[in-house]
């Protein structure tokens, strides 16, 4: 009985992925941008949606099942969402369906739901993988450091050049877009939910989110207390400016590598995403003042973003 039951779940799983590879599997293109090589997935006629880390550099091409590669444009980008929309001519194919998210704040899966996960790694064919949500309101670094949460944790094996593939669920629907990859093996992605649907739709129309950038390299506040210890300084908290980016708001304001940010607009910063969260809330033509300790003096320095540019240097 239990054999036949086995048998059962997996002629199911097998009959899912053939479907998934008719229905949706067109949809599934190949990414390849500068030296990134990765997937993506149609979402509207003309629309490709994959990771911001895909497209390094402006010359970016898409490759559909058939082998067929097409130069893409760049549309919109978060890079620090790692998230980005193309446009390209995608002909006849299908835009993917995505999950029903009228239930309100509910996401497209949760834990413990039966995923099927899509690529088309840099365009070498498409793979339809079978998995489970292993777990929901995962959190994980974005490309420039910011802290993303809310992701889906699951199961399905991915090749590398996987990321910005789909997520489906048996029907076909989309349920997420893979992004990182965990050292464990498994796979976050963001969830389809109807946020990240008024995203992409607002990146394809090109409205690029951007936010407040610094310009420096930290490390934290382990690193900054062990240097300090080494050089004979008192232990404090904070975050350790390893390199200033030329011509950035904190290249302009005078912070040099070796200052240790302690706080900033009078919140104490203990992690970059203290630090992030006080910059989300700028615009072009703000400033906040930075409490910093340069060696054993403290000192208040304040940073203008000024133009526009610094919202995405």
């Amino acid at each position: 009985m239990a054999e036949a039951n086995g048998s059962d779940v997996l002629g199911a799983i097998a009959a899912a992925i053939a479907h998934i590879r008719v229905v949706s599997g067109p949809a599934v293109v190949g990414v390849a941008g500068g030296r990134a090589v990765g997937s993506g997935v149609v979402v509207a006629d003309g629309v490709v949606l994959t990771n911001a880390h895909n497209v390094a550099g402006e010359d970016v091409w898409v490759t559909f099942a058939d082998g067929q590669a097409v130069r893409a444009q760049l549309k919109g980008i978060d890079p620090d969402g790692d998230l980005a929309a193309l446009t390209a001519d995608t002909g006849d194919i299908a835009p993917v369906a995505w999950a029903d998210t009228s239930a309100g704040d509910n996401p497209p899966a949760a834990a413990g739901d039966a995923v099927f996960a899509a690529a088309n790694p840099g365009g070498r064919g498409l793979r339809v993988t079978f998995g489970v949500i292993s777990a929901a309101d995962r959190a994980f670094r974005g490309p420039r450091g910011r802290r993303i949460g809310g992701s889906l944790e699951h199961t399905a094996p991915l090749p590398r050049g996987a990321s910005g593939g789909p997520v489906f669920d048996a029907e076909g629907r989309l349920v997420g877009v893979n992004t990182h990859r965990l050292g464990e093996g498994f796979y976050l992605a963001i969830p389809a939910d109807a946020e990240l649907r008024g995203r992409v739709e607002a990146l394809a129309r090109g409205e690029s989110t951007v936010r407040p950038r610094l310009g420096v390299a930290l490390a934290p506040s382990r690193v900054a207390r062990h240097l300090r210890r080494a050089v004979g300084l008192p232990d404090r908290d904070g975050l350790l400016v390893r390199g200033v980016a030329d011509g950035s708001p904190a290249a302009r304001a005078g912070l040099a590598e070796g200052d240790l940010l302690v706080e900033a607009g009078g919140r104490a910063l203990a992690t970059p995403d203290d630090l992030h969260a006080v910059l989300d809330g700028l615009g072009a033509g703000d400033r906040v003042v930075l409490r910093v300790v340069r060696g054993a003096e403290e000192l208040d320095v304040e940073v203008v973003f000024d133009t526009e540019r610094d919202e995405g240097a």
